[in-house]
């Protein structure tokens, strides 16, 4: 049989998975941990990590950039989720590889 030759992505495939890993870097991954578990307001999740409102929106901003998270009006407040279950599963299995002895 023929053996398969080995392909490597596009670069704007690549870019674009550079760009999610990237996004998982400290203060994204700790605001990724929140949102994975609920849906939150900008002031809500300064208090939960403790850093300025302007760091938070920055950081907001990459992970909605990068398609991680998504925003939606509640009312008066913007309350960020995850976008998906992709980045659910994406999320999941990061955590459930780093609690492996």
């Amino acid at each position: 049989s023929e053996e398969k030759k080995p392909t490597l992505p596009t670069s704007e495939e690549t870019e674009k998975c550079v760009q999610i890993f990237k996004a998982f870097g400290n203060d994204c991954y700790r605001i990724l941990y929140l949102l994975f578990e609920q849906a939150l307001s900008v002031n809500e999740i300064v208090e939960a990590v403790g850093l300025t409102q302007s760091a938070v929106s920055h950081q907001l901003k990459i992970l909605r950039q990068t398609g991680l998270v998504i925003s939606l009006r509640d009312g008066q407040r913007v309350l960020y989720h995850l976008a998906d279950r992709h980045v659910m599963t994406i999320f999941q299995a990061v955590k459930e590889h780093i609690a492996e002895d």
